[in-house]
């Protein structure tokens, strides 16, 4: 063999050992083109990871919001202690709620707690306030005053866990009681009851309800009819405030002398959230 067809074996052998073939005949990518590849498929990899990350995410957000609906329902279609039972066997769906009710409260313009608070920080750090309903017991960690905080489950030692219409306070022992969205049961009457037992002659009483709810248009109940009845309970409407269009306020005082009368309480209309 000449020298010069030594060198052209070689030059073939060098082309062949780039791009060499295994058993199959299936090509075996050099250095660059496996880099090529690799990013390639890691890319792949990540966009689908994000695709069903994203898919994941919309898929639960659904079911919570299906859980909350079916909560929310329920809440408003039981009677309280129908409500303590059913979060006492179950008080991981309390979590549940709530968490679906700080998402639907997120897109409100002006949160009713918000106003609750500022009304009771222009007041004396003195005054006792019982919180009907409390949720997450934000009103206690945002007021220097004695707090006492109820709801049908206790997750915070300072949440006592009981129906709203029988608590554990003495009679004329609190300065004010708040019910901020937490008339939601068929008995709401029995739970502005207990707040007047507790009460003290001139405590106020501030609740604060959907809007829906006290629009007789839209088949809730006459806000009149509602004031009325809480009147007759025995006391006084100070002040009303509607210029928030998701909630109303209602600013009741305790009268001094109370006389026993037969009260004709309006029905409440549930707050029942459509599906999206």
């Amino acid at each position: 063999m000449t020298e010069e067809q030594q060198r052209s074996k070689k030059r073939k052998r060098g082309r062949r050992h780039k791009g060499k073939t295994v058993p199959g005949g299936d090509a075996v990518p050099n250095d660059e083109s496996s880099s090529v590849a690799a990013a390639a498929s890691s890319s792949a990899i990540k966009t689908g990871s994000k695709s069903s990350a994203s898919f994941m995410d919309k898929m639960k957000a659904r079911l919570s919001g299906g859980h909350f609906r079916m909560l929310n329902e329920k809440l408003y279609t039981c009677s309280g202690d129908e409500a303590l039972k059913y979060f006492n066997e179950n008080p991981s769906l309390f979590d549940l709620y709530h968490s679906g009710y700080q998402v639907q409260m997120s897109g409100w313009p002006e949160q009713p707690n918000d106003i609750i608070i500022k009304w009771i920080k222009g007041r004396s750090p003195s005054l006792v306030v019982a919180d009907f309903g409390c949720g997450d017991a934000r009103l206690a960690r945002s007021v220097k005053n004695k707090v006492f905080s109820f709801d049908l489950v206790s997750n915070n030692p300072s949440v006592v866990a009981c129906d709203m219409s029988n608590t554990p306070l003495v009679s004329s022992s609190v300065d004010v009681a708040v019910f901020c969205l937490s008339l939601m049961g068929t008995n709401f009457p029995s739970y502005l009851q207990e707040a007047n037992r507790v009460l003290k002659p001139n405590g106020w009483l501030l609740i604060a309800e959907v809007k829906s709810r006290l629009d007789p248009i839209t088949g809730g109940a006459d806000p009149n009819d509602f004031v009325k009845a809480i009147c007759e309970l025995g006391f006084i409407a100070t002040s009303k405030d509607f210029s928030n269009k998701m909630f109303i306020l209602f600013y009741f005082q305790k009268k001094e002398k109370q006389k026993s009368k037969n009260i004709k309480w309006p029905e409440l209309k549930p707050c029942i959230y459509k599906r999206r």
